[in-house]
């Protein structure tokens, strides 16, 4: 793990995908490069803060209900960011206090600021590894450590595969974790769309393009593929806000008012 100083250093270089989140997320795991960012953002796309606050309320939601209902007691995170409130150890073990949360960037500054906020927490880790090569997140001694083969797995892909344009082929990538998973493992995914919305979101994607890493939206089918071999959870594939709401309901009332970003639970078949 690195000191404090050199994740200061290192977070100088410029704006960076999870530092802009975590500062639309009220967080203070952010610097000057990506508050400028950030303020690019959100002039093309004035959403943004309530998409990103409420991408991470539906986090909250499906930990909840994959651990408290379900009986999920190990969450495998990828692209988990900075840490910041709602964190899904911190929701998870507040419901079950066995439950084992693995945290996985490809950010150092992220994953050292994750491992300092975890270090009193045995039950957690946080790894730096990416998601364009799977198997090394699967094979990650740290994952073999805390996830144990065989019991089901809660895969958490939030706010990350629009990072990843066609030609990283992120289908395949989800599908090599996917199949790797025991029966009564979940997918849990959220993914920026353009459907039902304004240029503006098309303007705000270009902004994140100069960041530190691309940005592709993708519709309903494309966002859908990710769940092939899942039996997706009531209410489905749904724009936010409102899937808890609608997984009580059984169903999707209303698109009106809804954020540019699909979220959905599968169960993995």
């Amino acid at each position: 793990m690195r000191g404090a100083d050199s994740v200061t250093a290192a977070g100088a270089e410029g704006p960076n995908v999870a530092r802009v989140y975590d500062y639309f997320l009220g967080g203070a795991h952010n610097f000057p490069a990506d508050r400028e960012a950030a303020a690019q953002v959100e002039q093309a796309w004035p959403q943004i803060r309530d998409t990103a606050r409420v991408n991470r309320l539906f986090l909250g939601e499906a930990v909840r209900h994959l651990a408290g209902e379900v009986g999920i007691r190990q969450f495998l995170d990828i692209g988990s960011g900075m840490p910041t409130m709602g964190n899904v150890h911190e929701v998870a073990q507040q419901l079950a206090p066995d439950a084992q949360v693995v945290y996985v960037d490809s950010d150092p500054v992220a994953v050292a600021h994750s491992q300092i906020l975890l270090a009193p927490n045995p039950q957690t880790v946080a790894i730096e590894a990416d998601l364009l090569r799977p198997d090394e997140i699967l094979d990650h001694p740290q994952v073999s450590r805390l996830l144990e083969r065989g019991r089901p797995v809660a895969l958490l892909l939030v706010a990350v595969l629009h990072f990843f344009p066609d030609d990283t082929d992120p289908r395949h990538l989800v599908a090599q974790l996917r199949d790797a998973l025991p029966a009564g493992s979940h997918l849990v995914v959220t993914h920026a769309t353009g459907d039902g919305q304004s240029p503006q979101v098309t303007e705000a994607a270009e902004v994140y393009r100069r960041t530190t890493a691309p940005f592709q939206l993708r519709d309903r089918t494309e966002v859908l593929s990710f769940f092939d071999d899942c039996t997706l959870v009531d209410p489905g594939l749904v724009q936010l806000p409102g899937w808890e709401q609608d997984r009580r309901r059984g169903r999707s009332t209303t698109v009106e008012g809804r954020l540019p970003v699909y979220a959905g639970v599968g169960r993995v078949r």
